[in-house]
């Protein structure tokens, strides 16, 4: 009974259907194909805005390019200490980026303010002697499993544009994000002043499906030679777009992030009433996070359920349970039953 990641479980059985469908027969390699224009058009379509979208594997690829294309090697990104970026991309975005440096910022539950953006750039007010500012990195859904609403990100686009930088977000699990907020993906992202979505689709159901998404034509320019020399242009890039075509239809993306919030949200209601836990953060979209006695977390793990021991103090460990759009519900009341034993 997996509660480790959303990574753990399969693919939606619409985008096996599809990946099977596009091996059928012959077709332009390198992203020339009718999926990958399909799938472009369908974003332009859902984001009510051109769009440059360039299909990837990963969501390390997605957020490093990105990077390096928004940020110069003697940049700086400001971005949350929690941030999938700061922690867990081995470098790839200083990497990418040819050496561009990351200014860590505080905020409570994973999410950074105006008022820290602006804290955080004076970490680097020593003029031509550090690195110069050139993108805040917000993550949607953070890595705590809260979500920014429109008007926060509209905040924080003002404070970066004003100073000259730009607004990025890693999007790994922007469709949960956006099933909780009940608004447009426009409203969440280029409405709200978002430059470039990092658009992630393989932790909602995709095998391994990713994209860079531009707002602005000028922003995207010669991205295409980044992604091939990052070695991230599939050859056969039609496997990929089918991925999204799938995804994107028929609001299957949504669906599906809808059903796994759904499941965190019981989950976390359950936990609530449990003897000895305490939600830590609040649960907005598909990730719970609680505290609870040592010895819960090792009856629970004795008793079959896999899920991430975060941290721990003073006799307690912080679970970090996460939901997928396939995560059984039975498995969700059995959890709940064992725990409030």
């Amino acid at each position: 009974m997996n509660f480790i990641s959303d990574n753990a479980y399969g693919a939606s059985p619409e985008i096996l259907e599809a990946v099977a469908k596009a091996a059928a027969g012959a077709a332009v390699s390198y992203g020339e194909d009718a999926w990958t224009a399909r799938v472009e058009a369908r974003l332009a379509e859902i984001f009510e805005h051109e769009v440059a979208v360039f299909p990837v594997v990963t969501g390390t690829a997605a957020n490093s390019l990105i990077l390096s294309q928004l940020c110069p090697p003697y940049g700086a990104v400001l971005c949350h200490e929690k941030s999938h970026i700061a922690v867990d991309e081995c470098g790839a975005p200083e990497f990418f980026s040819g050496g561009a440096k990351l200014g860590l910022l505080q905020g409570p539950s994973a999410k950074i303010t105006p008022d820290s953006v602006v804290k955080g750039l004076g970490q680097f007010a020593s003029g031509v002697h550090s690195a110069k500012p050139a993108v805040v990195s917000i993550t949607q859904a953070t890595e705590f499993g809260t979500v920014y609403r429109p008007d926060e990100i509209a905040a924080l686009a003002e404070a970066a544009h004003g100073r000259g930088l730009k607004l990025h977000m890693d999007g790994a699990r922007f469709a949960n994000a956006l099933a909780a907020l009940n608004c447009s993906p426009a409203e969440a992202t280029w409405k709200a002043g978002v430059d470039a979505l990092a658009f992630g689709a393989s932790k909602n159901g995709a095998l391994m499906a990713e994209a860079a998404v531009f707002f602005r034509a000028e922003d995207a320019r010669d991205f295409a030679y980044r992604r091939k020399r990052a070695g991230q242009l599939v050859s056969k890039m039609r496997f990929v777009s089918a991925q999204f075509e799938a995804y994107l239809a028929d609001d299957l993306w949504l669906k599906t992030a809808t059903r796994a919030n759904a499941l965190a949200n019981r989950l976390s209601d359950g936990l609530s009433k449990a003897p000895g836990v305490e939600i830590a953060h609040p649960t907005q979209a598909n990730t719970v996070f609680a505290w609870m006695p040592e010895a819960l977390a090792k009856r629970l793990h004795d008793a079959g359920f896999a899920f991430y021991d975060w941290e721990r103090e003073n006799g307690r460990v912080m679970a970090r349970l996460v939901c997928s759009f396939a995560t059984p519900e039975a498995d969700v009341e059995r959890l709940l039953e064992t725990a409030s034993r």
